[in-house]
């Protein structure tokens, strides 16, 4: 199992317009499903009016969670067109939103396609790509005496320690690639107190 991704690296947005229409492209890395479906709910709530706010996500590198809806546009028009263009860039954890004011030409259901495909494809490629990681992350309570140990077996397994507080015990919250989330877990000294991923 690969912990690498390709994901959408930033958030951002282009418009096109064709045929008199205004199609509008959002694209936002996500983390989750829910993430996804609130943010789909928040742009349209902003563009409520709009023709239509179609969309398409792709997460969970695990189980390639994927959606896509036309949002009233005939069947297979909108929404497959963008998840196609997230599909050809192998892109996860990513999420596009096309907008449409409709501007009195209709353009069939091939220009339908392509506008939608069109406009999800030039805000991916606006918006460019980047490697991530799957991790989860944990919080050690570790006693002085074992955090050197710690420490290597984090670099050990290509985690990050995230932060690190230095009290009467030290605070660490690490993120694990989730490969190597056993290997980590069964070889953290046992007095080393470890709260769930969070």
């Amino acid at each position: 199992m690969s912990d690498t991704y390709r994901s959408a690296a930033c958030e951002t947005e282009v418009e096109i317009k064709i045929e008199r229409s205004r199609f509008i492209g959002w694209v936002r890395p996500v983390n989750s499903e829910q993430e996804a479906k609130q943010c789909i709910a928040k742009r349209s709530q902003l563009h409520r009016q709009a023709t239509h706010n179609t969309w398409a996500y792709r997460v969970n590198p695990e189980l390639d969670i994927r959606f896509a809806s036309d949002a009233g546009e005939p069947t297979g028009t909108a929404g497959e067109p963008i998840l196609r263009a997230i599909l050809h860039l192998d892109l996860m954890n990513t999420l596009v939103v096309v907008t449409r004011y409709f501007g009195g030409r209709k353009l069939g259901i091939r220009g339908l396609i392509d506008a939608y495909g069109t406009t999800a494809s030039q805000a991916l490629a606006a918006a460019g790509s980047v490697d991530r990681v799957s991790a989860d992350s944990y919080e050690l309570l570790v006693n002085y005496p074992e955090l050197d140990q710690c420490l290597h077996l984090i670099k050990t397994v290509g985690g990050k320690v995230l932060t690190a507080d230095y009290l009467e015990y030290v605070t660490l919250r690490v993120a694990i690639p989730q490969s190597k989330v056993a290997d980590f877990l069964s070889q953290m000294p046992p007095i080393v107190k470890i709260k769930d991923p969070l």
